[in-house]
């Protein structure tokens, strides 16, 4: 399990975005950066940092995973057919943790990182501890049955914030998920934009 070093909100506040949608987020009172100098006015980036930017978002936005993991998708995501940026995208909500995410079995997707790795949660009846897991569509997600009150679970399927995605087909009265097809880009309800096609410059150059 890759640990989290920084602060969400810093990271918030270091993209100059909400990127997880959330109330209390610093950026919807102010948008600089942290620290003392956070008010300086930015210089415009170059094309290798925006995507550099375009990258961080993404991996943050799932929990911030370790660069390595990050590249490893990259690479698989280019060796499938279609659109490398889709691919990408798609191969990324199939993680386990994006998935208990979406169900809203926890939430934030740092807490499915830790409800998966501690192992609450199952997959086709066996249980499963790596957040990475790679979900196939059809696969049965399931919260082990002494973790359904838990009082993270209970909290997550209440929350107004957001919904369960259309791809998605959850059941919070069984703690049931499956993942019923691969999403397309427009089809992920990200609070902010994601542009992949930047992240696939990044890695071509």
């Amino acid at each position: 399990m890759t640990k989290r070093s920084e602060a969400k909100y810093k990271l918030d506040r270091r993209m100059g975005q909400n990127i997880w949608g959330r109330p209390k987020s610093p950026v919807n009172r102010r948008e600089y950066g942290p620290g003392q100098h956070g008010q300086r006015r930015k210089g415009k980036l170059s094309d290798y940092g925006v995507q550099l930017r375009a990258k961080q978002k993404l991996r943050g936005y799932y929990g911030n995973i370790s660069e390595k993991q990050f590249h490893r998708l990259y690479q698989d995501a280019i060796r499938q057919k279609g659109d490398s940026g889709a691919n990408l995208i798609g191969l990324l909500e199939r993680r386990l943790d994006a998935v208990v995410y979406r169900a809203k079995f926890v939430p934030t997707v740092f807490a499915a990182r830790q409800f998966v790795n501690h192992g609450h949660v199952k997959v086709n009846g066996r249980r499963v501890t790596i957040p990475s897991y790679r979900v196939k569509v059809g696969d049965v997600i399931e919260v082990k049955e002494k973790s359904k009150q838990l009082a993270l679970v209970l909290e997550a399927t209440g929350l107004a914030e957001r919904d369960v995605p259309d791809y998605i087909q959850a059941d919070h009265s069984k703690m049931t998920a499956q993942l019923a097809r691969i999403p397309h880009l427009n089809e992920v309800p990200y609070p902010v934009m994601m542009e992949p096609h930047l992240i696939v410059e990044y890695y071509s150059r």
